[in-house]
């Protein structure tokens, strides 16, 4: 609830290649504005303190974390949800695909995150060794698959030399 003093800012953002503008309280978080907002629910809220990586989105070309955002840091920005990664109906993004074929998800929690924070991995590092794949989701957990499989699904990825943007 907004004190007396308090006003709503208004954000405008290009979120999944559409332009929307809001008015958000100062305190709202990124995470909040996306899915009680525009009800793009793709994004996970884990933690609220940056552990897990569930909210993870692309803002701006890097994966971050939304739950440490505020929405007004965002007025401006460029953001890709997992919503954003295949159009409706159309085709799975190539690291879907992987997660698919790998079985490299099962209560699909994190996946969202995992998704988003591989992208800008392969982005950065297109052929990574376990190692440097395992380093790279260190700031995302996963209760579920103990992570063998959503490795080997990027490995697949960097071995297919596929596109990831």
């Amino acid at each position: 609830m907004l004190d007396a003093e308090e006003k709503l800012h208004t954000v405008t953002i290009t979120i999944n290649g559409v332009r929307r503008t809001v008015s958000v309280e100062p305190r709202k978080l990124l995470v909040h504005l996306i899915r009680d907002d525009l009800d793009l629910t793709g994004t996970h809220i884990g933690c609220d303190t940056s552990q897990c990586g569930a909210c993870t989105v692309d803002i701006d070309g890097a994966a971050v974390k939304s739950c440490t955002v505020l929405a007004v840091m965002a007025d401006g920005s460029s953001i890709t949800t997992i919503e954003g990664l295949a159009p409706a109906g159309g085709a799975l993004h190539p690291i879907q695909v992987a997660f698919h074929e790998h079985h490299a998800l099962q209560c699909g929690f994190c996946t969202p995150g995992m998704i988003m924070t591989i992208r800008e991995l392969l982005k950065q590092n297109p052929n990574p060794s376990e190692r440097e794949i395992r380093h790279g989701l260190s700031g995302n957990i996963c209760r579920c698959t103990g992570y063998h499989n959503i490795v080997r699904a990027v490995e697949s990825l960097a071995a297919g030399a596929q596109r990831h943007d």
